[in-house]
């Protein structure tokens, strides 16, 4: 690797499969499936149009020192920003923490030292739900917008009218780490409640590896004749199997104040209408108009009942008030995330 540019910027991705600059690259089917790697792969482009070269950080790693200082940003990777502390030739800028605490609690753990290392600590709310801010230096924490590929709806998918009167969730098996407010169980919980009417479908990767790590738990072995029953498998493009249904099932990981994904993103990128449980305050960073909020509901049946008796009219204005956010103002606010990071 070479660079002629007046500044270098390194990022540590979340996995070393994106190393290489494999983060920057359209080509790769299996990493950038429906457009996931776009908002780096636009990131690259607006800095190299100031002059800023942006490579992965295992290029950094790999050299003891650099005559051209250089600017570090880590995606949650604890492993190597402390190698990285002690150069002159490297400033640690900031550090992203895309995963909640059910995921990934180490981050959380190691808050203290990682907002007295880095410039800023990008995180989902900066209030401390469903994290300790103890030793934190709050005035180094930022609130992080979930990057996302797109500025507008996908209008192939969005498009489509025939679609299934049906719910659909696809996530993969997973079990968490911390339980603390955990979605997982109640995404299984809804699942088995919503195939005694005969309109829901799973897919995702796993769900059929009972001898698997994430299947060792017991919401999974409990319903796992109910989940196989409605199991379609894994799915190459998530827009595509969304848009032929008219709902899905969108639970984020974890309850968490801030904590909103890609998961409601896609929903509204291909029209679907979310059915969300996760971010404790939707309300305010999603227009309440674009998906049904399943804590209003005080059973599984009350909304599929709901959901079911919807009009196409009451469904399309919400399929449109979805469009409307990603278009609008606070749809930006994800889609330029990672540029505002970078730029800060």
């Amino acid at each position: 690797m070479t660079d002629n540019q007046s500044k270098i910027i390194y990022v540590d991705p979340s996995y070393t499969a994106y190393y290489e600059d494999r983060l920057f690259d359209h080509t790769n089917p299996v990493l950038n499936r429906d457009d996931t790697l776009a908002p780096f792969i636009r990131l690259r482009v607006a800095l190299e149009q100031q002059g800023i070269g942006l490579h992965t950080a295992d290029y950094l790693l790999q050299q003891a020192n650099q005559e051209q200082a250089a600017d570090y940003y880590s995606l949650g990777v604890l492993e190597n920003y402390e190698q990285l502390r002690g150069r002159e030739d490297v400033r640690l800028r900031a550090f992203v923490m895309l995963e909640p605490p059910v995921v990934d609690p180490g981050l959380y753990r190691a808050l203290p030292e990682l907002t007295a290392a880095f410039e800023r600590v990008y995180v989902h709310n900066i209030e401390g739900d469903g994290y300790s801010l103890k030793g934190v230096d709050q005035s180094r924490l930022r609130k992080l917008y979930w990057p996302q590929p797109h500025k507008d709806v996908l209008t192939d998918f969005w498009s489509r009218e025939q679609r299934l009167n049906r719910v659909v969730m696809i996530n993969g098996n997973h079990k968490p780490t911390s339980y603390d407010s955990e979605l997982y169980s109640k995404r299984i919980e809804a699942l088995a409640a919503l195939s005694a009417f005969g309109t829901v479908d799973l897919y995702g990767r796993g769900w059929e590896r009972w001898w698997s790590r994430s299947s060792l738990w017991l919401p999974y072995w409990r319903h796992r004749r109910i989940l196989m029953s409605i199991y379609k498998g894994a799915c190459d493009s998530k827009y595509e199997v969304l848009s032929q249904y008219s709902f899905a099932l969108c639970f984020e990981n974890m309850a968490m104040k801030g904590y909103i994904t890609e998961k409601i993103f896609d929903c509204l990128y291909a029209g679907t209408i979310p059915l969300y449980l996760g971010a404790k305050d939707i309300a305010d960073l999603i227009s309440e108009d674009a998906y049904i909020d399943c804590r209003k509901f005080s059973s599984w049946k009350e909304m599929h009942d709901s959901v079911m008796g919807m009009s196409d009219a009451e469904v399309q204005s919400m399929r449109l008030a979805g469009r409307e956010f990603i278009q609008g103002e606070q749809g930006l606010k994800y889609y330029d995330s990672l540029i505002e990071i970078f730029h800060e």
